[in-house]
């Protein structure tokens, strides 16, 4: 991938904000990178947006371009980490809405994983699409018009999808081949497919990892319930004022 760099001249834009699962970010955008595209994160605010490893705090990533200042055409195509935070705060966003769907309205390629299908949801990108995701949001997708297949990837046209992390050695080289296809005829989309049925029980490996995670301290606590009420007096008075 590194030598053939099959993705030199696209633009990837990676449209995230706090609380997006790490891994799901750094090493789909690292892949990119390597194989020659330009990434740019796009996020709800400027600065550095804070990741997480589940519900741990994790580094921070710089912000290129806040969702109102890019412009979909500009790109080549989207990718959409998850986490269980970033998404739901997109879904929220009318900017972040529109973004996706000025994205998918031009055919272009839109790469997303985990919680993230839950933008496209809310966008309502999903009637009579395919595709997978994390396995706790499959009704929700479902009941969005979408049919719910319980794969490490799905390809639906334009629409790559991953269950989670647990699938990244799949979900990287197929998101890597549907960038190098961005003026390609899109791919026949997956048809006449029931869903998948629910989960019988949550994800193993991840109730495993919740349940061994560091202790959180109290006093961090404290410090971020501090900060985000002293963050958020200014914005509600502005809201009043505006």
């Amino acid at each position: 991938m590194t030598t053939m760099r099959r993705l030199h001249g696209r633009r990837i834009a990676v449209l995230a904000t706090d609380g997006f699962e790490k891994v799901e970010l750094t090493i789909p955008m690292r892949a990119l990178q390597l194989a020659g595209a330009k990434t740019e994160v796009i996020s709800l605010r400027h600065g550095r947006i804070r990741g997480v490893n589940l519900h741990i705090p994790a580094t921070r990533v710089g912000v290129d371009k806040t969702v109102a200042e890019a412009n979909p055409a500009d790109y080549d195509g989207l990718l959409l980490p998850g986490g269980f935070i970033n998404p739901d705060l997109l879904r929220q966003s009318a900017e972040a809405r529109n973004f996706v769907r000025a994205v998918d309205a031009e055919g272009l390629p839109i790469a997303t994983l985990c919680h993230g299908p839950w933008v496209l949801a809310s966008a309502g990108l999903l009637t009579g699409r395919t595709l997978t995701s994390w396995p706790g949001i499959r009704d929700d997708l479902v009941n969005s018009g979408a049919t719910w297949l319980d794969r490490p990837v799905v390809e639906d046209g334009n629409l790559v999808t991953s269950r989670g992390p647990q699938d990244m050695m799949s979900f990287v080289p197929a998101i890597v081949d549907q960038f190098a296809e961005a003026d390609a005829s899109p791919r026949a989309a997956t048809t006449g497919q029931a869903s998948d049925p629910q989960l019988d029980s949550p994800v193993a490996w991840a109730v495993a990892a919740l349940r061994w995670a560091p202790k959180p301290s109290i006093p961090g606590a404290v410090a971020g319930l501090i900060a985000g009420a002293r963050l958020s007096s200014p914005l509600r008075r502005a809201r009043v004022l505006s």
